[in-house]
């Protein structure tokens, strides 16, 4: 497989876990202490940076450091938007759409655009 569909694939499976840890609590975890929360987030987060290094690395093999950073954005922001809607519960909001605007604009600029 492409370096940057493993890549994109691992930041995809990463930020599923991301988004768990660190939202996931607000719904099922409410009424528990603030540390059992954390505990609970960190034993999530810990399968995200078992998927978010492999990409780094291999996605650092095809992209820059910074059109590294745009894509995991991306991902993160379209992972999240339905996180939030669908799981959440929380109504849709024209500022996810803005948002999603404003990173596809990062992302000519990153991995289209050619400065002099």
């Amino acid at each position: 497989m492409p370096p940057i569909y493993s890549t994109i694939g691992l930041l995809i499976l990463s930020n599923v876990f991301m988004t768990f840890a660190w939202y996931g609590h607000l719904k099922h975890l409410k009424s528990s202490a603030i540390y059992v929360a954390i505990l609970v987030s960190w034993g999530i987060a810990l399968f995200e940076y078992m998927l978010m290094v492999p990409a780094n690395r291999i996605g650092s093999q095809v992209l820059s450091l910074a059109q590294l950073k745009i894509l995991q954005e991306v991902i993160t922001l379209a992972v999240f938007i339905p996180f939030a809607v669908l799981y959440m519960k929380e109504p849709f909001k024209l500022n996810y759409l803005y948002a999603g605007i404003c990173l596809l604009g990062a992302v000519y600029f990153m991995f289209y655009y050619k400065s002099s």
